[in-house]
């Protein structure tokens, strides 16, 4: 028997607001990624959510892997357009 090797294409998707998901999930890339960071494997990962494939988790931290530069770049642009979210809900919800 011949092993057939295939390319295959990251399990990640843009969505409509151009963040990027994993698999068929609405879990986030940077929320798969930074548990990675943090330690966490990919059977736990898939074990807190459950939308995702074991697979898909391992495919996305080996893309993450293979393509560390660009996927931290665009960590570091969610992270700021975060904190700009932050920042404009705390300039208009006084502090209880």
């Amino acid at each position: 028997m011949n092993l057939v090797l295939e390319n295959e294409s990251p399990p990640l998707y843009e969505d409509e607001t151009g963040a990027i998901r994993v698999g068929n999930s609405r879990v986030l890339l940077e929320i798969v990624i930074r548990a990675f960071q943090d330690g966490a494997s990919p059977e736990a990962i898939a074990s807190r959510y459950d939308t995702l494939s074991l697979a898909d988790i391992y495919n996305t931290v080996g893309y993450y892997l293979r393509h560390r530069n660009a996927v931290e770049a665009y960590l570091t642009q969610r992270a700021q357009i975060a904190d700009a979210v932050q920042q404009q809900l705390s300039q208009h919800q006084p502090d209880s």
